[in-house]
């Protein structure tokens, strides 16, 4: 900026185990997003080594890093990132599209199994707009695992939901976690957190606490406690 060299992260150095679910924490400004980029290989540390899946992240060039990402990586954003004129089956296959190896057919039938694990096969031919926003999030979701990436990258996954959308959406992070699948999840929201293995916390660019969350809540429990109500008529 100018003259000033502005540190977005100092010093970082953790580990992601296989199997683990991590959120990472830190108010605006404490250098989460740009450790989201450095690990969902959008950028490239100034200094330092990144291996995702035993891969050395900096030596790669552009186009290698793009296929990494495709092979490695499910992304969840916090907007969905939906094509709005397109089914929820045709979103899910899109990442695909990219994978030579995969034929029409295959890629149909990946992307079919994958809606069945988020509990949205019945809704595979309805379009964004067709569906409410948890629904949509969960298409988002199915999308990110098609590819049986090695790691889901979970951007503010629940900041555009309600309270209960989100927990559900927790529940099902819960259980792909308890199926082997590792999950790093960006979040501000001290709620969410507790529902992951262990959590980082970020301040100014450092890692204040790394802390394994020794009172994990249950999502599906959480459900449960939450009054049900009848809509007004």
């Amino acid at each position: 900026m100018g003259s000033e060299t502005v540190r977005a992260l100092k010093g970082i150095s953790f580990d992601v185990s296989e199997g683990d679910f991590l959120t990472i924490m830190g108010s605006s400004g404490s250098g989460k997003t740009t450790l989201l980029n450095i690990l969902g290989c959008l950028d490239k540390p100034t200094s330092g080594d990144y291996l995702l899946d035993g891969v050395s992240v900096e030596s790669l060039s552009r186009d290698e890093l793009a296929t990494l990402r495709n092979h490695k990586i499910g992304f969840v954003f916090q907007a969905y990132n939906l094509l709005a004129r397109t089914t929820a089956l045709e979103n899910v296959e899109l990442p695909l599209m990219y994978n030579a190896s995969v034929s029409s057919k295959d890629r149909r039938e990946m992307a079919i199994k994958a809606l069945d694990a988020v509990k949205l096969k019945d809704r595979m031919y309805h379009l964004p707009n067709q569906l409410s926003g948890g629904q949509q999030q969960r298409v988002a979701i199915a999308r990110a695992l098609v590819n049986e990436p090695v790691m889901i990258l979970a951007d503010e996954a629940t900041g555009n939901l309600d309270s209960k959308t989100s927990y559900e959406i927790m529940q099902l992070m819960q259980e792909l976690n308890q199926e082997g699948k590792t999950i790093v999840f960006v979040t501000h929201e001290p709620d969410i957190a507790a529902f992951s293995n262990r959590t980082i916390t970020l301040r100014d660019g450092n890692i204040i606490k790394d802390l394994v969350n020794t009172n994990k809540k249950s999502a599906k429990e959480v459900l449960a406690a939450i009054p049900v109500t009848d809509d007004p008529k």
